[in-house]
């Protein structure tokens, strides 16, 4: 299974990095049973090296405002379950996941967490730096039972 997964997210907004911090912790980790990409907070910049990757399999991490309680996490089809408006990003997840769809035959799924705070220059919090540790977890779960 070819698996693609998009860390999004921007360092200097609080719990906004929640992306790229799983993917500060993946990158060595995965790197042969999986394309890792840091797509910053343009993930529109890497849709060609995405689809060039025909996956099976993308899964986008990053901060979504769902109305959870702060650091829960959620694995959903961003495309059918929380529509435009929950991204940090100015491009919705809905439509680059529907551009992903298609151009390729890939599954597409959300990783996403509940930020408290995407203040710039923020602090990212406690909880969403243990959700880092969760989503980890669970993508080196996930990639393990692919294999």
């Amino acid at each position: 299974m070819r698996v693609v997964i998009c860390c999004i997210g921007n360092e200097l907004k609080g719990d906004d990095a929640f992306g790229i911090l799983v993917y500060e912790r993946l990158k060595y980790i995965i790197k042969d049973k999986a394309i890792i990409i840091n797509c910053g907070n343009v993930p529109e910049n890497y849709l060609g090296k995405i689809i060039n990757a025909n996956p099976d399999l993308v899964i986008l991490v990053d901060a979504v405002h769902f109305g959870g309680k702060v650091g829960e996490l959620v694995i959903v089809d961003p495309e059918e379950t929380l529509g435009e408006a929950f991204s940090t990003h100015s491009l919705p997840l809905k439509f680059l996941t529907r551009f992903i769809k298609e151009n390729t035959n890939a599954k597409v799924l959300l990783l996403g967490c509940q930020p408290r705070s995407v203040e710039f220059l923020g602090e990212v919090s406690e909880e969403v730096k243990e959700s880092v540790e969760k989503a980890v977890n669970y993508i080196i779960k996930l990639l393990h039972n692919s294999v």
